[in-house]
């Protein structure tokens, strides 16, 4: 136990010191530290929503019944496997990554869009845009 304690603080500084080599030059450390933990704590928090989010998105695409059966069978996948991306994401925040794990990133943002999860699109996606809910489309232009 003694010689792991020699080891571990040695290690850890190294660690510190090598992550905020790491950091775009365009946004410091410590903002996408704290962006990527409050995309975390946002996920773990509401990723319940996902259930009611598939439900209304599929009633209103396809059926009630379909959206009562598949869509929530989906809103509870997706809810779970956004919690799971929430903790990887709070669990990850001192390592700086530019990528998104989440699209879209809150589950509040664009919520007639499919969530994906690292840029990856799922059979079966009911993805359209509303009137004001244009999915970032036009920030772009």
């Amino acid at each position: 136990m003694h010689g792991f304690r020699r080891i571990l603080g040695p290690a850890a500084l190294a660690l510190v010191l090598i992550l905020p080599a790491g950091a775009s030059a365009e946004e410091s450390y410590g903002k996408q530290f704290l962006s990527k933990a409050e995309h975390g704590i946002g996920n773990m928090a509401l990723g319940w929503y996902e259930v009611p989010k598939n439900v209304i998105n599929i009633v209103s695409d396809k059926s009630l019944l379909c959206g009562v059966t598949y869509g929530l069978l989906r809103g509870v996948v997706h809810g779970v496997t956004r919690t799971v991306v929430g903790v990887a994401q709070f669990l990850t925040s001192p390592i700086p990554t530019t990528e998104e794990y989440v699209t879209p990133p809150y589950i509040w943002e664009r919520l007639s869009e499919d969530t994906r999860y690292w840029n990856v699109h799922l059979p079966g996606e009911w993805t359209h845009f509303g009137p004001l809910d244009d999915g970032g489309l036009s920030r772009e232009r």
